[in-house]
């Protein structure tokens, strides 16, 4: 069975949903080919007997209009549920205690979870110069802020995002807006007050004002109506084996239900992780393959443990917590799902969803169950009083998890910016280029699809 379309779009993941949906919208015909039987990729819900488990991210923030021009058009803005407000309270472990964050300069002040001396190091913040080339994020917050501040700030946080170490990622490209406070502003201080009229001018909201959101049937529902909007175009099932390019065409060879099939297109976007556009575009771009497959996930294991309410010793006032590396523990961190949404547990109980692994533990996340639960019981027993055992499990594995932007990053991207001015429609569209947030790869993909839709037109005109 063959096919042709004006682009085909290889993996059904949010992105590649997203590029092909604005695609449609912009008038063009697309193709999805997803490996797997469902769409979303990474994203995924499970509902069980009164639990509701999220394979992929919890939640999401709302940081671009992008998210609300989309529900209302797929008609799914009715489903989407705000977090409770206590959401914004987030903890941090230090001593063994779980200390709140401050999200004001009054607690801040007051707060627990930094020395003095830690505190008055931050002072110093705008007298720090800017830096003379890449650092890592932790060289660049050691540099600004003092190490306090990065061990029990931005080094759980980065674990908590990128399930990542802040000693490899580059400060550049994993958090380019906190970079740009340096490199416009010549500092944080000065960059947020500047940042911030930037932000209204393109309308976007900064990542800790923007409103967190699910929806009643857990995070799944997005990629579920993007894939009742394209219909036929998404092929579910379908094993992408080859892309090939001939006299300006892309040829995409599939196996679908046991038969060799194949679409044939001006346009291909590669929306699978970096690993998997590695081997597909070996053969067209060495290059930009090699520069994919240095992009390193490592593994995470989710634990969903659902608990009677009474069993657990402290209220869940928040979001939930992150551990700083120096803590020495074996989980990364714990979100209070149950007190986030409602209905993610049954009544009378509480649901926590814990992290394990990443690059701080990359072994135990490959461990076997008994042994992560061995290790996931004895940490949020202690840190949150939990007098019983758990009533439901559910273990959730991603052998590669997150893109890692580590230093060298932007490198990568711009060989995969000269791939595509190279060969003419071949684009490359995921969370490892431009940010791993669902706004961002919104953004993205957004963008990408003026891009698709701008060749589109040109070859037409070109065509006697």
């Amino acid at each position: 069975m063959n096919g042709h379309c004006d682009c085909t779009v290889v993996g059904g993941g949010i992105s590649g949903l997203a590029a092909a949906w604005y695609m449609h919208l912009a008038g063009l015909t697309v193709r999805v080919l997803e490996r797997a039987g469902v769409p979303g990729g990474t994203i995924g819900t499970i509902e069980d007997g009164g639990w509701m488990i999220e394979k992929g991210p919890n939640s999401a923030l709302e940081t671009t209009p992008l998210f609300d021009a989309m529900f209302r058009a797929l008609g799914i803005a009715g489903e989407r549920l705000y977090a409770d407000p206590a959401s914004d309270r987030r903890y941090i472990l230090r001593g063994g205690r779980l200390h709140a964050l401050p999200m004001s300069p009054g607690a801040f002040l007051t707060s627990t979870l930094w020395t003095a001396p830690g505190k008055l190091r931050l002072l110093k913040e705008p007298l720090v110069g800017r830096a003379a080339g890449e650092e890592t994020v932790a060289g660049f917050v050691r540099r600004r802020l003092g190490s306090e501040f990065l061990d029990y700030a931005i080094n759980p946080f980065v674990a908590g995002v990128y399930a990542g170490d802040p000693e490899r990622l580059s400060v550049r490209a994993a958090f380019p807006k906190l970079y740009a406070l340096e490199a416009r502003y010549g500092g944080l201080v000065r960059g947020m007050i500047g940042g911030a009229r930037e932000r209204r001018r393109r309308a976007e909201t900064a990542k800790d004002r923007a409103r967190m959101f699910s929806f009643r049937a857990g995070m799944q529902t997005l990629p579920r109506a993007l894939a009742h909007a394209l219909g036929d175009a998404l092929e579910l099932g379908a094993a992408v084996e080859a892309v090939e390019h001939d006299g300006g065409k892309f040829t995409v060879r599939y196996r679908r239900e046991g038969e060799a099939r194949a679409v044939t297109s001006r346009a291909a976007v590669m929306a699978v992780p970096a690993y998997a556009a590695e081997g597909l575009v070996r053969p067209l771009a060495p290059g930009a393959a090699d520069a994919l497959g240095r992009i390193g996930y490592p593994p995470v294991t989710e634990v969903f443990l659902g608990y009677r309410r009474e069993a657990i010793g402290r209220p869940l006032d928040g979001f939930g917590y992150l551990i700083p590396e120096k803590e020495s523990r074996s989980i990364l961190g714990t979100i209070w799902s149950s007190a986030l949404f409602p209905g993610r547990a049954p009544a009378g109980h509480a649901a926590l969803t814990t992290f394990v692994g990443g690059a701080r533990q990359p072994a135990l996340a490959l461990a076997d169950d008994d042994t992560i639960m061995r290790a996931v019981n004895r940490d949020i027993g202690e840190i949150m009083d939990v007098r019983a055992d758990p009533v439901y499990r559910q273990i959730c594995r991603w052998e590669r998890a997150i893109p890692q932007y580590a230093i060298g990053h932007l490198d990568l991207m711009k060989t995969l910016d000269a791939c595509e001015e190279r060969l003419a429609g071949l684009y490359f569209c995921g969370n490892y280029r431009g940010g791993i947030a669902l706004g961002d790869c919104l953004i993205a993909a957004e963008a990408l699809s003026r891009r698709v839709a701008g060749g589109a037109r040109t070859n037409n005109h070109q065509q006697p």
